[in-house]
């Protein structure tokens, strides 16, 4: 399928967490690793990638006017059509992301900004996915055997390991899909969710595929995972 016969396109940037768990003065998608802060890679990636039409940041409200100078003005990103303060909770900031897509006959691209490692391969497996099943997630087979344990840490199950797999960003719908399973998910008064791929399974029942990301395709949440960020943007 040819390029302008694709459906738009539209990326959610998600950059509002705070990086606690990093130790750091400032949230981790801003520290800079390689000269360049964290989110600007994946951002970059975004701008020049033919598949995105839209782009929209999701930040802390008190980082807004620094997202724009420091950020989509210095990497001069004329995709981006929204900078917009996100919520306490991920749910939240995706929910604010989604209320400011412009294409709502086509897809939506959810990111985190702490996972500077996006490439055009990887959005284009996700495109392609996306297309054939309306609901995909990036993610890779586990190298390491994986217990499911009890509360007092004894193990309890031990899943096949050619069945499991890590998931990441980023995770692609259709626009409707994922605007009414967030909708459906905003009614209820206790919220549990760890992703997007989560909240269109449980409000809808659609079954998410998965596609291949890369192992390189990191979220950066603790120190060390700065330091191998590092090497991975050395080896560049």
């Amino acid at each position: 399928m040819e390029a302008e016969e694709r459906k738009p396109c539209t990326a959610i940037l998600l950059s509002a967490g705070q990086g606690k768990r990093l130790g750091a003065d400032r949230p981790k998608q801003y520290l800079e690793v390689g000269g360049h802060p964290l989110i600007a890679y994946s951002l970059q990636c975004l701008e020049r990638s033919p598949l995105i039409c839209q782009i929209i940041l999701v930040v802390g409200a008190e980082d807004i006017e620094w997202v724009q100078t420091r950020i989509v003005e210095r990497y001069q990103c004329s995709k981006v059509t929204a900078v917009v303060p996100g919520g306490k909770e991920r749910y939240e900031s995706v929910w604010k992301g989604l209320a400011h897509v412009r294409e709502k006959e086509g897809y939506v691209l959810i990111h985190d900004g702490a996972r500077p490692f996006l490439t055009e391969e990887i959005l284009e497996r996700g495109y392609e996915t996306v297309e054939r099943w309306g609901a995909c997630v990036a993610g890779m087979p586990s190298k390491d055997t994986v217990k499911l344990v009890g509360e007092d840490l004894t193990a309890q199950t031990t899943p096949p390991r050619d069945r499991v797999w890590t998931i990441q960003t980023p995770q692609i719908f259709s626009y409707s899909l994922i605007f009414r399973a967030y909708e459906s998910l905003l009614q209820k008064k206790e919220i549990q969710v760890t992703d997007d791929a989560m909240v269109v399974e449980q409000e809808s029942g659609r079954r998410v595929k998965v596609f291949e990301g890369s192992y390189r395709n990191i979220k950066v949440t603790t120190a060390e995972d700065l330091e191998v960020a590092d090497v991975f943007l050395k080896a560049k």
